[in-house]
């Protein structure tokens, strides 16, 4: 396995007989499924056809400007976030399709963690995920990914990528 640098953020916690339905109720309302009215709206346009001469580009960033300005609103309003406050927040040291290595050993043997990537490419968006140790890694700082959404893990795949052909390139240049 090789790990490439990916300067990304998580926040998570322990799971426990105590938290469990909590994190488990945050992880679905992050999927895809659970999606915002826009989105909504969105997919059924393009369900009825009526997005067929659209631009796509276009239509994505008027949907993500939309979203922008529901989030700006909810923070007007001092509506709650739809985010847990989870115990523990620190920086991911190298990402790979399956594991991440924390910048810090604060992971414990066969516990079960649930937590947030905070994803940097576009649109940005937080990746609900539970994680263990890497049992086949001597590292305890290396994490292994348990359960990710299936359109998470295509996007955390993308990213993956992206890095790794970013570090490519650094090797050339020296």
């Amino acid at each position: 396995m090789q790990l490439v640098k990916a300067p990304i953020h998580i926040s998570f916690e322990e799971v426990n007989e105590e938290n469990q339905k909590i994190f488990e109720r945050e992880f679905e309302s992050l999927s895809q499924a659970d999606d915002d009215p826009i989105s909504q709206w969105l997919r059924l346009a393009k369900a009825k056809g009526d997005t067929q001469d659209s631009d796509p580009v276009l239509l994505q960033l008027v949907v993500d400007l939309h979203r922008k300005i529901d989030s700006l609103e909810k923070v007007i309003k001092n509506e709650e976030s739809r985010f847990l406050t989870l115990e523990n927040s620190i920086m991911i040291d190298s990402i790979y399709f399956d594991n991440f290595k924390l910048d810090e050993n604060i992971l414990e043997n066969k516990k079960l963690y649930y937590g947030r990537i905070e994803m940097p490419n576009y649109p940005k968006h937080d990746i609900p995920v539970y994680f263990k140790i890497d049992e086949m890694e001597n590292d305890k700082t290396v994490a292994k990914i348990e359960q990710m959404h299936e359109q998470d893990l295509k996007d955390w795949a993308s990213y993956v990528r992206s890095r790794e052909r970013i570090m490519i390139r650094q090797l050339k240049a020296q």
